[in-house]
């Protein structure tokens, strides 16, 4: 392909997904005024992220990778790349962990703007309609937080990437865990979507492999936010007493908390978590009774003494300083999906110009 077949958005490909544009609100907002406007270009990327666009209706690791987001695109503007001789802008959305608001605001942006590649989605769920949707426009999508192994799919997702591992490599690590202290079995309470239902089965597929047990299956309903069952009962009439909950942070939240009030926690049972959860979420008086919970979650190169272009990070920290200080946690509190964030935007920075140069 040429660059400017590449760039060009197929506006006439689009016409059937007006639909989408006649029914509904749409979760496209404008970006904190803190932030010089980076949407006057005609080469832009596009940004989805989970939740809203402000600061009110933002979790901290939003506000990070929103913020990692917009400083590269910054960034960017400063080192002067360009795309046949035009600074690369920006576009936000946010969808609000909604498939259908992230297909229908990407589906508004494309076809109104020049869209030449995705950073993003949050959810593995909202990525399995975008990739394939942008693979049909051949707009290449890289997201910094969907770990579904089932996108590592080539052919159907010809045009996605990713700078976070996949669950597969989580997988294998809880059974190095589970190795190492020699424990043998567990129980997995999972979330009954695409990103729980492929993550225990992965789990499964890495126990199997180790001559590990997987004994119960336990699902919770990501619309009436329950378990389906009993949650002590299931638990105290099992001999297992390691659970692996594999479900997105605030649904985590949530089946905690009922554990909490059903008193199935430690001592009597070690938790093994896909995600990380905030103590705040939970009561002073709960949050002791969460001491000896194990979590497992992604880390980048600085954390197993890999090498970073620490020259290149911190002038993305300044430009975060300078336009948005009061959310800037300094560099060391960073989380790292804030850190997959800038590495997603970078690599299709640098790889368009690379393209069309």
């Amino acid at each position: 392909l040429q660059c400017k077949q590449v760039l060009m958005s197929s506006m006439w490909s689009l016409r059937w997904l007006w639909v989408y544009l006649l029914i509904g609100q749409f979760a496209i907002s404008n970006v904190r005024t803190a932030w010089p406007a980076s949407n006057s270009t005609n080469i832009q990327l596009l940004g989805i992220f989970g939740n809203g666009l402000n600061m009110n209706d933002s979790s901290p690791g939003t506000l990070w990778s929103r913020a990692m987001f917009n400083a590269a695109i910054l960034l960017s503007q400063q080192y002067n790349i360009t795309i046949d001789g035009q600074f690369i802008g920006s576009q936000l959305v946010a969808s609000g962990g909604i498939t259908m608001n992230a297909l229908s605001s990407s589906c508004l942006l494309i076809s109104t703007s020049n869209i030449v590649g995705i950073v993003g989605p949050t959810f593995s769920r909202e990525t399995q309609v975008i990739a394939p949707f942008a693979a049909q426009l051949s707009i290449p999508v890289v997201s910094y937080s969907a770990t579904d192994p089932g996108l590592s799919d080539r052919g159907a997702y010809p045009t996605f990437y990713r700078t976070v591992p996949s669950d597969t490599t989580a997988a294998l690590t809880i059974a190095q865990l589970f190795m190492k202290f020699n424990w043998t079995s567990s129980i997995i309470i999972y979330q009954n979507d695409a990103y729980g239902s492929d993550g225990a089965k992965v789990i499964t597929n890495a126990f199997n492999n180790n001559n590990l047990t997987i004994t119960q299956m336990i699902m919770f309903d990501t619309v009436t936010h329950t378990i389906r069952g009993d949650l002590k009962s299931l638990l105290l009439s099992s001999p297992i007493r390691n659970v692996i909950l594999w479900a997105e942070t605030d649904y985590t939240s949530l089946i905690l908390q009922e554990a909490i009030d059903c008193d199935v926690l430690g001592p009597q049972f070690t938790w093994i978590l896909g995600s990380t959860v905030q103590l705040n979420s939970f009561s002073q008086a709960d949050n002791a009774k969460l001491i000896g919970i194990l979590a497992i979650e992604p880390v980048v190169a600085s954390a197993v003494n890999e090498p970073t272009n620490t020259t290149l990070l911190n002038a993305a920290y300044d430009i975060w300083q300078q336009y948005e200080p009061e959310t800037f946690p300094g560099a060391e509190n960073v989380n790292a999906y804030a850190l997959f964030t800038f590495d997603a935007t970078w690599l299709l920075i640098r790889s368009l110009e690379q393209l069309c140069s």
